[in-house]
């Protein structure tokens, strides 16, 4: 006789609990998000509302100047303008609201569409890979609340960004030349256009393993959707072509704030991040936890004896994201550079004109394709920037997960683990920047444009490579001294970007103003040479900041959370 001994399966286990168990413990872990990322989110709001607070100010300045928004207003029409820009809505009166719409959109969709993707990877994908995940669904905690409690916080915080964004743009400008529904509108569709990649991500979370992977592939997706709104507008001006249609960033600029808004654009945005969200729901009810969809590919049996190095160690982890940021933003900046012969002819043409362009520009057009280049470079430079400042916070996750505390009980001393981190950071830092500035020199190669030559493309390479430094040299020092200040790094790179292209908007600015961008610092590409005391200098703050940072880690106990 034999005898079955079968283990009893609690009711919570074998069965989901009626009223959707799946979800439980959702509002705690809102609560706990909102309180952990107080500071981080509280820095990507200021930044937001400041920008739109800042340029809004700026261009009524300008607007005081007759024929100045204008002369600002042919200049969108031209191809520079129209990728930097958008389809060029209200360009024949171009107001002050109509100068932020198409000026604007695309940057705060990228700077949404970033913090959108990160914060989603961050409470995701990235805390199964550190093994929280696990201890907190060890708890009465359904299997989608985690996912569910990233999103709303997202669109909480979302939420805030556009609200408060559009007051501020009304105060500054008044009801008269911002109304409210308009600013609104112009906010809204910005972080709906940016809630898309954040679902995007959450999708990714479940078919890759890595948070790395996931956010390298959601930012490859944005680089896509950058081109294909670029590539359908330049068809069509104003307005864009059916191609543009094609782009959630086109959503944002299709309400027409300013001109003729209209809010069906947004339903667009709204439908599509409720399919995405429906399908990660699927995909994460169908796959193994701590797993993806996708299989990784097997390594070797054996590791190799090059892998028992923390420098190996640094390069595995960080080679995804290096791979997909060089192919996204190469792939943009090659199709940047194809634009380039015909900036001159068509702004020689506009000034011809416009005797307001001919008294604010002068009339040597042939400076306008270094003008161009020059933008494209400082755009190209602030996203190295960022990856070097992802990078840097790489030792800070390292350290939180306790993973560094395993490293180090090895015999791996402090400085060299924190030295390989870094290293391989910088490495890719400038790898990045290089991808960017050959892929620009190559895309005008290709449309018959050899000059300036790949010298010169070289020598302004060399002459931001140091200042991007800067950024992870400063990440690195704060994570070494100040853990909690980190983010830092981040309210730099944003103070960059808005006194890099709006400061010169602004007459009475103090030049000190500009010193503290490492940019300033960086003689302007294309147009002035090589400056070796700017290298010099620049570069001595950067290992400066790293010495700091060696420094500093050397000193402080490890923290794990």
């Amino acid at each position: 006789m034999t005898t079955t001994l079968e283990r009893p399966v609690p009711a919570a286990a074998s069965a989901p609990a009626r009223g959707g168990s799946t979800l439980s413990g959702t509002g705690s872990l809102i609560r706990f998000i909102l309180r952990r990322d107080r500071v981080r989110l509280s820095v990507w709001t200021g930044s937001l509302v400041l920008f739109y607070a800042y340029f809004t100010a700026a261009l009524g300045i300008m607007g005081e100047t007759e024929g100045a928004l204008q002369a600002r207003g042919a200049l969108m029409e031209t191809p520079s303008g129209i990728v930097m820009g958008g389809p060029g809505y209200g360009v024949e009166n171009y107001t002050v609201g109509a100068a932020i719409a198409n000026e604007g959109t695309v940057w705060v969709v990228l700077a949404l569409a970033l913090m959108s993707i990160l914060h989603v990877v961050r409470h995701t994908r990235a805390e199964e890979e550190t093994g929280r995940s696990e201890l907190v669904r060890a708890a009465p905690v359904g299997r989608h609340a985690p996912a569910v409690a990233a999103v709303v916080t997202l669109v909480l915080v979302n939420a805030v960004i556009a609200g408060v964004s559009a007051l501020a743009m009304t105060g500054v400008g008044g009801a008269e030349e911002m109304p409210l529904a308009d600013s609104l509108g112009m906010t809204v569709g910005a972080g709906l256009s940016a809630m898309v990649f954040g679902s995007i991500a959450l999708v990714f979370c479940q078919l890759v393993e890595s948070g790395r992977g996931a956010s390298g592939r959601s930012v490859a997706v944005f680089g896509l959707a950058f081109a294909v709104e670029v590539a359908g507008n330049l068809r069509e001006v104003p307005g864009g072509s059916a191609l543009s249609w094609f782009s959630p960033i086109a959503w944002a600029q299709q309400t027409r704030a300013f001109v003729d808004l209209r809010w069906w654009p947004m339903a667009l945005s709204v439908v599509t991040i409720v399919v995405l969200l429906v399908a990660a729901s699927m995909l994460a009810s169908r796959r193994d936890f701590g797993g993806g969809m996708i299989a990784t590919r097997a390594g070797r049996p054996d590791a190799r004896d090059s892998l028992r190095s923390p420098l190996a160690l640094a390069w595995i982890q960080q080679r995804g994201a290096l791979r997909w940021s060089a192919l996204g933003l190469g792939a943009m900046w090659l199709a940047s550079g194809t634009l380039v012969p015909e900036i001159g002819t068509m702004i020689g043409d506009l000034i011809a004109d416009n005797p307001a362009m001919q008294g604010i520009f002068g009339e040597d057009t042939t400076r306008f394709e270094a003008a161009f280049l020059g933008a494209i470079m400082l755009y190209g430079a602030l996203c190295a920037a960022a990856y070097a400042i992802v990078m840097g916070l790489r030792p800070k996750a390292e350290e939180t997960t306790g993973r560094a505390e395993l490293a180090l009980s090895t015999p791996v001393s402090r400085g060299r683990w924190l030295g390989a981190q870094l290293l391989v950071a910088g490495v890719g830092t400038v790898v990045l920047l290089a991808v960017s500035v050959y892929a620009l020199w190559a895309g005008a190669v290709s449309v018959e444009m050899t000059e300036p030559g790949l010298g010169t493309y070289t020598e302004v390479l060399l002459g931001y490579i140091p200042a991007v430094l800067i950024y992870l040299g400063l990440t690195a020092a704060l994570f070494a001294w100040i853990p909690r200040a980190t983010a830092a790094g981040w309210a730099l790179l944003a103070y960059t970007f808005v006194i890099g292209m709006f400061g010169g908007l602004i007459e009475d600015l103090p030049e000190a103003a500009h010193w503290i961008s490492p940019f300033y610092w960086v003689p302007e590409a294309f147009v002035a040479d090589f400056d070796a005391g700017s290298f010099v200098g620049l570069s001595a703050v950067a290992a400066a900041l790293l010495v700091l940072a060696f420094v500093g880690f050397r000193r402080r106990d490890l923290q794990t959370v």
